[in-house]
């Protein structure tokens, strides 16, 4: 039995598959104060007691940064750079603001420590570090009382020999440590020094979750990564920065997955779920970067480019001072959940609005698991609307708006702001939310083509099932190249790279017939301060200067042949390939679709069938809001084709 799982901030989904390739579903309510506590109660419904492999996308990591409930971590540095964390990139994200706010440090003034000691930007000693200094800064570590402890000193991405010594000093503590050696071997001493500590802050909340979970399931549990691939736990645990986008990456690769068995390989992904709503662009194929940001700090860990915003179904509604009408970030989450749940939600919420505005079934929500009340959903808008001085129609419908505008300009973000027109992509709307907004979001955009797969509600569960085994090494190489360079000349400074993934791999059980590998390099144009990733083919001849170029003339508009390249990194993204699953597809029903006058149960819908708008399509896990000038069409798979005009 293989089981994928997806934790949010709302509901946990499970998606299995045994021996017999009959796929089994589960969804349930969060279990915030144990997480665990959800997941298990869930592999129990679908997944028996026999063997089985489970492959976890969890929020644990985000939800600690974003509600900043991790640490106390300390920071050890090379003396001299304590404040960079403080220091920040001088950028302003509101470039206008009198007075602009940034988030303190994760690691408070008395938690950063500085070390007497230096090394080159060619890795040289240029301080020795003395066996005095190590004793001196593990004493105020153990002082400070800290949950965990990053160790980031200048230029250890050149040599870590420094680093280590640090790192076997404080094993003593027997607390987590985050040596940015491991966790960033590059160069920027802000971003390097980000991650590694983003990295212990949450470790002690997640080690505490994921031992659990391997106490329960067993070393076949694996975590999905922020890159779209799964690795063992232990190796999640080791690493906790790297699942900072892990739920989201799933949604990503299991929509690629039903886009692809519809024939659609240009598409804009639509997760919107009760916390939070991600987006992401796949123009034929599914691109890692680096340039990820969560919670407002850069994360430059391979990832797939998921941009987040807090506009989920349980998004609280709420008048700003100047009078604005907002939605999100804050959430009802999933304790109390929003007031139609019947369960002590007080604030008004994206759901509450959606039910009022009858874009929801009360009866058949979860397939009836949890009734609606539209009484207790008014209760709490009714307030609101009084504040805006308008009828709670009125509010109801500005609520709508004003989550559709949000999640348009996400995708903006990712499309537009990156030389795509969106309405070139087919919007893939899942999550339990996306299906309910997808088609008010496409028409902002301009998009007049929406899928909706079978079962959209547990698509990232799905997504997690799907997902192979990935790892990824990366070295800096800051150096000058000539006007043209073949891959074949990097074949040397690949190798020990491509060893370490085989290594990773075999750590994690990858047949070697399964295992691939992608290089690749960054490359910029000399006194530019970032790069471009160029992916190189495993054999020759290929200019990688020429393609630079070429790359920086699709991305920016223009390219500067004559000007000087620079190399500066290597990376290798090692995969092992999964075995493939099932794929998603709607059950049928024997009975009539129709059940109103605008209201279809998804499950007896048969292919070919068309529902002209405005309807609304129900199943268990989501409800599709066909709006009026659209038309849905089931294909084979039980998947809704949304069609405007």
């Amino acid at each position: 039995m293989r089981i994928g799982v997806d934790t949010g901030g709302t509901f946990t989904d499970l998606v299995a598959v045994g021996d017999d390739g009959v796929l089994r579903f589960a969804k349930l309510p969060s279990t915030p104060d144990d997480p665990a506590r959800a997941v298990l109660d869930g592999i129990a419904r679908v997944g028996g007691a026999g063997p089985r492999q489970v492959v976890h996308g969890t929020t644990v990591a985000t939800n600690a940064l974003l509600t900043r409930s991790g640490g106390p971590t300390a920071l050890i540095t090379t003396r001299g750079f304590e404040d960079v964390l403080a220091l920040r990139r001088q950028a302003r994200p509101r470039l206008y603001a009198l007075e602009p706010e940034v988030p303190p440090p994760l690691c408070p003034d008395d938690h950063r420590l500085g070390i007497d000691e230096r090394l080159g930007p060619g890795g040289d000693v240029l301080r020795a570090l003395e066996s005095s200094e190590i004793e001196r800064v593990v004493a105020e570590v153990r002082s400070l009382g800290a949950r965990s402890v990053a160790v980031v000193l200048l230029h250890a991405y050149a040599d870590p020999a420094h680093e280590r010594r640090i790192g076997a000093a404080l094993a003593s503590l027997e607390i987590p440590i985050a040596l940015s050696c491991d966790v960033l071997p590059e160069h920027r001493e802000y971003e390097r020094t980000v991650a590694t500590v983003v990295d212990a802050y949450v470790s002690p909340g997640v080690a505490t979750y994921l031992r659990r979970l391997e106490a329960a399931l067993g070393p076949t549990l694996r975590v999905m990564q922020s890159s779209g691939g799964a690795s063992a736990a232990r190796e999640a645990r080791l690493h906790p920065v790297r699942t900072l986008l892990s739920g989201p990456a799933a949604g990503v690769i299991g929509a690629r997955a039903v886009a692809a068995r519809a024939g659609i390989d240009r598409l804009i992904t639509l997760d919107v779920g009760g916390t939070s709503t991600d987006v992401a662009l796949c123009d034929r194929r599914i691109e890692l970067t680096v340039e990820g940001e969560v919670a407002g700090l850069p994360i430059r860990i391979p990832s797939l480019p998921v941009h987040t915003v807090g506009a989920g179904g349980g998004s609280i509604a709420r008048l700003d001072p100047g009078g604005a009408l907002k939605v999100g970030p804050g959430s009802a989450g999933a304790v109390p959940g929003p007031a139609c749940y019947g369960a002590g939600g007080r604030e008004p919420t994206v759901t509450d609005a959606a039910l009022c505005e009858g874009r929801l079934d009360p009866d058949r929500f979860l397939g009836g698991a949890i009734p609606l009340s539209r009484a207790a959903a008014e209760r709490v808008l009714d307030p609101l609307a009084a504040q805006m001085g308008v009828s709670r129609a009125a509010a109801v419908a500005g609520i709508a708006r004003v989550a559709t505008a949000v999640t348009a300009r996400a995708i903006r973000t990712i499309s537009v702001e990156r030389g795509h027109d969106p309405r070139d992509f087919t919007l893939v709307a899942f999550g339990g939310a996306g299906a309910m907004q997808a088609c008010d979001v496409a028409a902002e955009l301009g998009i007049t083509r929406v899928l909706v797969p079978p079962v959209p509600g547990l698509l990232c569960a799905y997504g997690a099932l799907c997902a192979d085994v990935t790892r990824d090494r990366v070295a800096t190489r800051l150096r000058l190249t000539g006007p043209s360079l073949d891959v074949a000349a990097l074949a040397s400074e690949f190798a020990p790279l491509e060893a370490a993934a085989r290594a990773d791999l075999d750590d994690e059980g990858v047949p070697t017939a399964d295992r691939r590998f992608v290089r690749s390099s960054d490359l910029r144009y000399a006194g530019q301060s970032y790069e471009l990733g160029i992916e190189l083919p495993a054999r020759g001849p290929f200019d990688v200067v020429a393609a630079f170029h070429d790359a920086h003339r699709r991305r920016f508009g223009f390219s500067s042949p004559a000007r000087p390249v620079e190399r500066v990194a290597l990376r290798v993204h090692a995969r092992g390939l999964t075995a493939p699953v099932p794929p998603l597809t709607q059950a049928i029903e024997p009975g009539d679709p129709r059940i109103g006058d605008r209201l279809l149960l998804r499950a007896r819908l048969r292919p070919g069938a068309t529902v002209d708008g405005p309807a609304l399509i129900v199943d268990h896990s989501a409800t599709v809001h066909v709006a009026a000038g659209w038309r849905a069409t089931v294909d084979g798979d039980g998947a809704l084709h949304l069609q405007r005009g």
